[in-house]
């Protein structure tokens, strides 16, 4: 089986899903990594790993280094550029063009030939204009390929006691919910690799916790995953749901 993973930014792979695409590997399946951008418009540091001009390369370094913590089979790029934060953190899409980021997404999946691609959610987590249009083109792309088109599951889906309810997709009720502890430390080590955003991943959650907190204490041990193609509409019983089942907690059907 095969699987592919199709994120906005380096650090997305690991901190919404990588304990499921962890025991996808653990289960011999080639799970296949396509960025949309290799986050150029991100932070650099505390203290600064590298200069803003260098950030590109540093996290595509950084993210190669995630894929093999994840057991990861591939990794490529869509080569689009991730732009700055507005001067009031204004956040944004790294394209104007949903239908041109649709036909690059239907090329690779057209070469690759994945059964399932996994992506960012309807509500693009916490709102990010960029996993927005992650979500938007593979809607897109998966209407275009027609009888071509495989599985398609999205990220972060919500569901009762979630323990990170910011970063969830609200619209999307989750199709499976997947206990991660076994793969965590392949996680925890995908995080590390991405060193050059451990301020970011820790300065909210230090704020809550009134403390400062640890990169591996902002991981979730456990991820949630929603059907988007086709719609569930009773028992799941795709490829994906069956390799999965030894971790999942909780199997929902039309929701």
């Amino acid at each position: 089986m095969k699987v592919l993973a199709f994120f906005a930014h380096p650090d997305d792979e690991t901190m919404f899903f990588g304990g499921t695409l962890a025991l996808l590997a653990k289960s011999n399946v080639d799970v296949d990594y396509l960025c949309a951008t290799r986050g150029e418009g991100g932070e650099v540091g505390e203290p600064p790993v590298c200069t803003s001009d260098e950030l590109g390369l540093v996290r595509e370094r950084e993210l190669a280094c995630a894929v093999k913590a994840l057991g990861g089979h591939s990794l490529e790029f869509l080569d689009y550029l991730d732009p700055p934060e507005g001067p009031d953190g204004d956040l944004y899409p790294y394209a104007d063009n949903q239908d041109e980021v649709a036909e690059k997404l239907i090329q690779v999946i057209r070469r690759i030939k994945p059964d399932t691609v996994i992506t960012h959610g309807m509500n693009g987590e916490y709102g990010h204009p960029a996993h927005l249009l992650n979500y938007q083109a593979a809607i897109r792309a998966f209407s275009s390929l027609g009888d071509e088109a495989s599985y398609l599951y999205s990220v972060s889906a919500n569901f009762p006691g979630h323990p990170k309810p910011r970063h969830i997709n609200q619209d999307q009720n989750a199709h499976l919910v997947l206990d991660v502890r076994s793969t965590l430390e392949q996680k925890i080590q995908a995080a590390m690799c991405h060193r050059s955003q451990h301020a970011l991943f820790v300065r909210r959650a230090s704020e809550d916790a009134g403390r400062q907190v640890t990169v591996p204490e902002t991981l979730l041990d456990v991820e949630s995953l929603h059907r988007v193609h086709p719609t569930v509409r009773g028992q799941i019983d795709d490829r994906l749901t069956e390799i999965l089942t030894p971790w999942v907690v909780e199997v929902r059907g039309s929701v």
